[in-house]
């Protein structure tokens, strides 16, 4: 096989006169004109969040962290591009919490996950006989795991839109049976972070 030889020319740039930049810098007044008209059209920003960040500014981490300590059970709605929550989520760990995020599709019954020692059945070939394995309630040992000096332990739920109106009432109460535990599920989206008294979104303040 005969070698190929490849060619690199270097192109050199055109020159140009003085004269003739001048002349490439010189607008019409129709084109300057379209320009401002577009600048005028355009939208405009209507606070400092649109300057330096929605996620930065965020005045209300107060009043997060008192509705939590007074409701200790809290349904959030996030925005769906995420990450605002972690502002909330950074909030809590500051004052002391640990957190145990688990996700609400494969939960299975909260109140046996979550406060009761549950069986798990591993796959099998077909031949072999069935074993059932225990694991220990979460939230019990969480709660024996954690540091003397810690707050609490925190269960985050994402997507707890998927669980019942039950479901969310059990964990609604969770609180009240474990007072070191405070509970945020993530129940849908929303324009801004917002949030609500989880016993509010289950209705468990009108059956009381």
């Amino acid at each position: 096989m005969g070698s190929r030889a490849v060619c690199i020319q270097r192109v050199v740039p055109p020159c140009f006169e003085a004269s003739q930049l001048k002349k490439s810098k010189t607008v019409s007044p129709s084109f300057v004109n379209t320009r401002r008209k577009r600048r005028s059209n355009g939208v405009r920003c209507s606070s400092i969040t649109d300057f330096i960040g929605g996620d930065l500014v965020k005045p209300d981490i107060g009043r997060w962290l008192a509705d939590v300590e007074e409701h200790k059970a809290m349904a959030i709605y996030t925005p769906h591009e995420g990450g605002y929550e972690g502002r909330y989520l950074i909030g809590l760990k500051n004052q002391g919490y640990y957190f145990l995020d688990i996700s609400a599709r494969g939960l299975g019954d909260p109140e046996t996950t979550l406060l009761n020692a549950y069986p798990v059945c591993p796959a099998h070939l077909g031949k072999q006989p069935i074993a059932r394995w225990y694991y220990p309630p979460e939230v019990d040992y969480r709660l024996s795991a954690l540091p003397p000096n810690a707050k609490g332990l925190v269960v985050w739920i994402i997507e707890a839109k998927v669980l019942s109106k039950s479901e969310l009432q059990f964990l609604a109460l969770l609180p009240s049976l474990r007072p070191n535990v405070r509970v945020i599920a993530e129940c849908g989206n929303w324009r801004k972070f917002m949030w609500k008294p989880l016993a509010e979104i289950a209705n468990l303040a009108e059956q009381e």
